[in-house]
């Protein structure tokens, strides 16, 4: 399956300056396939090693760090050549090993020559729980996300509605096949982006086998949070985690420890959300209380709410049936919004865009606000259907008068009152 990464895997490998790779993102979000296929395609030969299965790999890093001998191990464990320049050299699940992490600073300042990409999965939850010597300033990062809508697109065999997308999003003119797009964003909400689920929707087109793998990943999360945390540090893990979909059927989404058990306070469950939040398995977005430059100076950081990684999950963890998502039934209107809103926090953060949210106490609270590539901060209200009436976002404009919004919803291109009507199938075309 295609991934859009591969352009920046394609700039690091070209770059004369480059250092190692470390690619990071939650469980199952296709790391290790995507390095894999890239050495395959663009390199001579891959060695591949990963960290968690191997104790004699391991071991390679325990006598010293010295790269030419980690070199010359590798190639005699692998039975191939390992060469500069032609050779991709992948350390899977590199935060198994912590010497292997440490390694990276010297493959940096000694052996440039040898391309090493590395991917973790848990890496930020096990550097901050072992106090790794992090290669600071030493590697290239690179975040990988669950496959966005374009992606899903690409995966189902329409490729030709993504150029399609593409061109009335540079125009913003009617898109013609407005009606089908917005069918596939509804089963994209359900299929979600983490690639085996995303393939097993492409082989069968049958949800019934798309569940089933969505419930296995979901366990296996629950499985590593058991593997990297205390029994009471699990929890309170696995009860701010379960208590996400109840955040998000709030009318505000905005987080309350109380949801996650009756006199549940902030001190008890930081450290669940923060592990939550370093193992890839949430979004966070921050309340600002003015929507000035910059942002992040007027965050309040104890008012947030809580996004999951991905929407097929989400749908998974609440037990929703595709038809009641993909048909629009009536009895689900309560919480299309929210999962509308995680679909849209999902291509915003896959976009490199981080957002937050601004509420004016008792006035009005606007879903998104973040700064375009011009400097701007431009409000993003979402829509779950086509009824668009927003006094929230009139109230911003009239405070900050941006020079452009947003409305993110089932309706067609448009731009009038100086608000962009983006379709809900286009969000992650945002970044352009």
């Amino acid at each position: 399956m295609e991934r859009k990464i591969v352009k920046a895997f394609l700039n690091w490998k070209n770059n004369p300056k480059r250092q190692p790779l470390l690619l990071q993102g939650a469980r199952q979000v296709g790391k290790t396939y995507a390095l894999l296929s890239f050495g395959k395609q663009y390199y001579k030969n891959v060695a591949y090693f990963s960290m968690e299965e191997s104790k004699e790999i391991t071991g390679i890093f325990k006598r010293d760090l010295n790269p030419e001998r980690i070199i010359r191990e590798l190639a005699a464990q692998s039975t191939q050549s390992i060469l500069p320049e032609s050779t991709l050299v992948i350390f899977d699940e590199i935060q198994a090993c912590e010497r292997a992490l440490t390694s990276l600073k010297y493959f940096a300042e000694k052996t440039p020559q040898y391309h090493i990409a590395a991917a973790g999965s848990l890496l930020g939850v096990a550097v901050k729980r072992e106090k790794f010597s992090f290669p600071v300033g030493k590697v290239d990062m690179l975040h990988l996300y669950p496959m966005d809508f374009e992606e899903f697109l690409w995966a189902i065999g329409q490729n030709r509605l993504c150029s399609l997308i593409s061109e009335s999003y540079e125009t913003f003119e009617q898109f013609p096949l407005h009606e089908t797009a917005i069918d596939l964003y509804k089963t994209y909400l359900v299929v979600g982006g983490m690639p085996r689920v995303v393939q097993e929707y492409a082989d069968r087109q049958d949800f019934d086998f798309v569940t089933v793998l969505q419930r296995t990943l979901n366990d296996s999360y629950i499985a590593d949070m058991a593997k990297y945390a205390t029994p009471q540090e699990t929890t309170r893990i696995m009860a701010a985690w379960a208590s996400v979909p109840a955040q998000l059927s709030k009318e505000n989404h905005k987080f309350q420890y109380k949801v996650i058990a009756p006199g549940a306070r902030a001190n008890a469950y930081e450290a669940a959300l923060d592990w939550l939040k370093a193992a890839g398995m949430i979004n966070k977005c921050v309340l600002v209380s003015d929507g000035k430059l910059p942002l992040s100076a007027y965050a309040k950081n104890e008012s947030f709410k809580v996004y999951m990684v991905d929407t097929g999950l989400l749908c998974s963890k609440l037990d929703i049936a595709a038809n009641v998502i993909i048909h629009t039934t009536p009895a689900f209107d309560g919480f299309k919004g929210a999962l509308a809103e995680n679909y849209v926090m999902q291509a915003l953060i896959a976009n490199g865009i981080n957002p937050f949210y601004w509420s004016s106490p008792g006035k009005a609270e606007v879903d998104f606000v973040f700064q375009d590539r011009q400097g701007n901060i431009i409000p993003l209200e979402v829509k779950s259907a086509d009824n668009v009436r927003s006094k929230s976002l009139r109230v911003y404009q009239e405070i900050y008068k941006p020079v452009y919004s947003i409305r993110v919803s089932t309706k067609n291109f448009g731009f009038e009152n100086e608000i962009k009507s983006i379709p809900l199938y286009a969000a992650g075309w945002l970044k352009k």
